[in-house]
Order: structure tokens, then sequence, then C-alpha cells
């Protein structure tokens, strides 16, 4: 064969190798991205699956507990503000319903006994150790995507193709206080 003929061909290879590598990779970016969509999802799932089991809890409250309309108001401001809003705004409200929550039972032992608010509160806990898992699970996913869009030679698709860093789900401040539990 002729000298030109083989670089030919070599480029050829080259150029088709480079090729399919970056669409791999684009490929690979893309499937990240929508894996943070369905874990980011996964979390609403679970925040609408507690928002939903919130008027059972209110109806068995306040069978029991009338006289106490304020504080089931605020469970009840509470579970709505999780259905609108971003994903960190629903938890910030499932926060304050955690609280609310909290409030309750610490206030109210003569609720610990009635059989239908151990079930609701054993399936809230359930839940929110659903939602736990699913914030773990985005955040993981998270890492690996961030991990990908900054390592080399990755990164040279991922800034051409226009991925950016995603922000991880944190804890706030709130999270973090310690209730105080009264006997």
């Amino acid at each position: 064969m002729k000298k030109g003929l083989i670089i030919l061909i070599v480029c050829i290879v080259v150029i088709l190798g480079l090729i399919f590598g970056w669409i791999g990779t684009y490929n690979s970016l893309v499937a990240k991205n929508e894996t943070i969509t369905q874990k980011q999802s996964e979390i609403d799932n679970q925040l609408k699956r507690r928002a939903d089991l919130i008027p059972n809890l209110i109806s068995t409250v306040k069978g029991l507990t009338s006289q106490e309309k304020a504080l089931v108001d605020s469970v009840t401001a509470a579970r709505t503000k999780m259905s609108t809003g971003t994903t960190q705004e629903k938890l910030d409200a499932n926060s304050k319903l955690t609280e609310s929550i909290n409030i309750l039972v610490e206030n109210y032992p003569t609720l610990k006994s009635d059989t239908s608010f151990l079930s609701l509160m054993d399936e809230l806990a359930g839940t929110e150790n659903r939602i736990a898992v699913a914030r773990k699970a985005y955040n993981d996913e998270i890492g690996t995507f961030n991990t990908s869009i900054k390592t080399f030679p990755t990164s040279i698709v991922a800034s051409m193709s226009g991925f950016s860093s995603k922000a991880y789900l944190e804890v706030t401040e709130a999270d973090t206080v310690v209730p105080n539990v009264k006997f």
C-alpha cells in the first residue's frame, strides 16, 4: 500500500474513535443527568406520600384533642406548603411539619395510647426513613455526576455540551436543632 493511503486510514480511524468517544461520553452524561432527575422525583414522591398521611393524622388528633386547634392548624399549613415550590422548599416545609408533629407528641402523651395515632406515627416514621434514603440516593448521584463532569476528558465534553455541577441537598440549621422533650 501507498504511504499516503495508510496515513489516511489511520486519520479516519482516529477521527471515528474521537467521534464515538464523544458520543459515548455525552450519552453517559445525559443518562446521569436523567438519573438525578429521577432521584429528585423520588424525593418528591416520598414527600407527597407523607403529605397524604397528614390528613389522617390530623383527623385523629382533632378527635382526641379538639381544644388544640392552633397546633393542628400549624401542621395543616406546613402540609400545604409541601405541595408547591422547589424540592428544597418542600424539604423545608417537611422540617416544619416534623417540628409541629414533634410538639404534638411531646405535649400530648394521651395521643400515644391511641392505636390509630400510633399506626399513623409508624407510617410517618417509615416515610421519614424513605425520605432520608431518597435524599442520600440523590446526593450520591449528584456526587457521581459532579465527579464525572470535573474529570478529564469528560470535562471537555461536559463544558462544550452545557453540563454544569449540581447542588447537593443539604441539612438546614433548623434540621440540626435537637427537640426538647419533656416528660
